[in-house]
């Protein structure tokens, strides 16, 4: 993993600093000697601190579109077209006259500061790197596992539904797109507005017990001013975007600036990609709350699709008697 970290790096320092380049000479002079003043702030027992509530909304997407092919930025032009349409989308949905209709729905109404096409910055073409022959073969299995047994009990259906886990680490959603992170000298909390997740990340370099959790198991270190957490062992059905158990993620945290905190996160899983991949978005400070995701809580849906199942079962079997 940090090999393949490594030859990310060289690639996301060029990408960064394009961006960098590009948003300095906007802001002229003034900023630019405000930006070479500000330094990164650090705790008590001097690490950098990254401690607060911080919003990871964004409208750019996951995956580089059809329609930016090749290309890596936006130009101001195709910039303020994407938005324009995404934001005509997003509004048409939420009017919507359906039941279906979600008025809560809380996405990014703003692409990154670098007008990146994709999160995603490595491969290059800005995509998830193809699944393996053995990725598409369990995925079959799971869809037709799935579809002969979709509610024999609550243990079939999703984790979602069943309020255990969205998974982490998040990528920015519909909604409950905010982390807020905690510091202690030989710890980091990494908590997570959906579903309420939680992460404690030990520093001290203790060895990884191996045994499979929702979360994986999580261990950081600092290099530099970058806070490293890298995590494995995870549970086959909590692994990211569907991997295995064994996905190693290694995500990066790096304050650059008073108010972005710059996060990458690099998936390796050779049992589900033909290569490892990596996506990067920026942390935005807020003064926004942290709610409570109540999750079971007026939650009948669960209960009602065993209950729905149940009964269309009893029904199948008094139409053939």
């Amino acid at each position: 993993m940090r090999r393949s970290a490594l030859v990310f790096g060289v690639r996301i320092a060029a990408v960064w600093a394009l961006a960098a380049s590009g948003a300095a000479a906007q802001a002229g002079g003034g900023n630019a000697g405000a930006e070479r003043a500000w330094q990164v702030p650090r705790t008590a027992w001097g690490a950098p601190d990254l401690q607060g509530v911080w919003d990871y909304r964004t409208m750019t997407p996951l995956e580089r579109p059809d329609e930016f092919a090749g290309k890596a930025v936006m130009s101001d032009e195709e910039a303020a077209a994407y938005t324009a349409r995404v934001l005509e989308e997003q509004a048409d949905y939420d009017r919507a006259p359906s039941v279906h209709a979600k008025w809560w729905l809380d996405y990014g109404k703003e692409l990154t500061e670098d007008r990146r096409t994709s999160l995603i910055v490595d491969p290059p073409d800005g995509r998830v790197p193809p699944l393996t022959d053995r990725a598409r073969r369990r995925n079959a299995e799971r869809s037709a596992r799935r579809r002969a047994h979709p509610a024999d009990g609550a243990d079939y259906r999703g984790n979602t539904e069943r309020c255990l886990s969205f998974g982490t680490p998040r990528l920015p959603g519909a909604y409950n797109n905010n982390y807020q992170i905690l510091q202690t000298p030989d710890h980091v909390v990494i908590v997570s507005e959906m579903i309420h997740d939680a992460r404690i990340v030990p520093l001290d370099e203790r060895p990884y017990a191996g045994i499979p959790q929702w979360h994986g198991e999580a261990r950081g270190r600092w290099e530099g001013d970058t806070l490293v957490v890298e995590s494995t062992h995870y549970r086959d059905t909590g692994a990211f975007r569907g991997a295995t158990g064994a996905v190693r993620l290694a995500e990066r945290f790096t304050r650059v600036g008073p108010d972005t905190v710059r996060y990458e996160i690099t998936a390796d899983d050779p049992s589900t990609w033909v290569s490892p991949w990596t996506l990067m978005f920026p942390l935005k400070k807020t003064d926004q709350a942290m709610f409570e995701y109540a999750c079971h809580e007026g939650n009948y849906g669960l209960a009602n699709i065993l209950r729905n199942a149940r009964i269309e079962e009893a029904a199948a079997r008094a139409a053939t008697q």
